[in-house]
């Protein structure tokens, strides 16, 4: 009986002994773990520590206020250090193949300027209405498909360039609630009409819609009360609206290479329009200026250094043969 005792308690021992040493080897592989996720975090943080610093180098003071400048540099993705720099009032991140605008941008409370041209953005996020305070945002030649209505929560916006983004045809009707807003480029884009939200802006003096596929132009064209330059160049436009000659603050209207084959007679009493363009247009009517100004501008059309002369002439001559006709009657 003592035997058996002995064996049982020699066997016992045995394995409480082999399990101690599992039990140690378990414990050893942990605290490697643990080491291991140490050293990989300690190495994260010291890879934010060097984009940050190569980030703040970036930085420039200009008039007051803090620019983060990159350009023809390969940023694809923002990082997320870049946080510790939310004092910014301005960013100009160009050509570097950006894609993404981050979503901790609405940390940037301070951000006057957003200008991210010139490069692969494909979205404009939602969070961008709550930057309040942006002034001035820039994203041409990028290739975003849509603008989001939270945009039109940025009351402060004044500049908004979304020229070349190429399948850009549409904007949401609560764009019309940019009260501040004076400079829009539309430019380059798939807009086949001027959008009503365009047209209800309250203080829009500067549009470029040129390059675009517009086949007309709204009736009502002369709610813009306060728009001085108005550029439709490279378009499908067969014909202006009467109401166009109510545009009293219209000093600028480029109207080059679309499909006009007539001048409203009713522009004649725009006195307001010092550059108007109509070259490259299938008019109706061969109407030619009889005196240049110099042997320097010989050569070049005569709707394009003379707009404003032309269209007089144009328009009186239109009156002159539609009187003649009506006499031959």
């Amino acid at each position: 009986m003592v035997g058996v005792v002995s064996s049982v308690s020699s066997i016992k021992a045995l394995w409480e002994t082999r399990i101690r040493r599992v039990q140690e080897e378990e414990d050893e592989q942990k605290r490697k773990t643990r080491g291991g996720a140490t050293g990989r975090l300690s190495v994260g943080v010291w890879e934010d520590r060097a984009v940050l610093a190569q980030l703040k180098q970036k930085l420039q003071t200009e008039d007051g206020r803090l620019i983060l400048r990159i350009e023809q540099e390969e940023w694809k993705t923002l990082p997320g250090c870049l946080v510790q720099l939310s004092q910014v009032h301005e960013w100009q991140i160009h050509r570097t193949g950006l894609q993404k605008i981050p979503h901790f941008i609405t940390r940037f409370q301070n951000l006057l300027v957003l200008d991210l041209s010139r490069n692969g953005v494909t979205e404009i996020p939602r969070e961008i209405g709550k930057l309040t305070r942006l002034r001035e945002l820039l994203l041409s030649y990028n290739r975003i498909q849509f603008v989001p209505e939270e945009l039109s929560s940025c009351e402060s916006l004044e500049r908004l360039e979304l020229a070349m983004n190429r399948d850009l045809n549409q904007l949401p009707d609560q764009f019309r609630n940019l009260k501040k807003l004076q400079h829009l480029d539309l430019s380059m884009n798939d807009f086949t009409c001027m959008p009503d939200c365009v047209v209800g802006l309250p203080v829009l003096q500067w549009l470029d819609m040129g390059g675009n596929g517009l086949q007309h132009l709204p009736e009502d064209i002369h709610r813009m009360e306060t728009l001085h330059t108005l550029w439709l160049q490279r378009n499908q436009l067969e014909k202006l609206p009467d109401n166009i000659s109510s545009m009293n603050s219209l000093d600028t209207l480029v109207l080059s290479s679309n499909r006009l084959t007539d001048i409203p007679p009713l522009m004649e009493d725009m006195s307001n329009l010092r550059f108007v363009n109509f070259r490259d247009n299938p008019l109706s009517l061969d109407v030619r200026l009889s005196c240049r100004k110099t042997k320097a501008e010989d050569d070049e059309d005569d709707r394009e250094m003379f707009g404003r002369e032309f269209m007089q002439l144009y328009i009186q001559e239109s009156r002159k043969r539609a009187s003649a006709v009506l006499n031959m009657h």
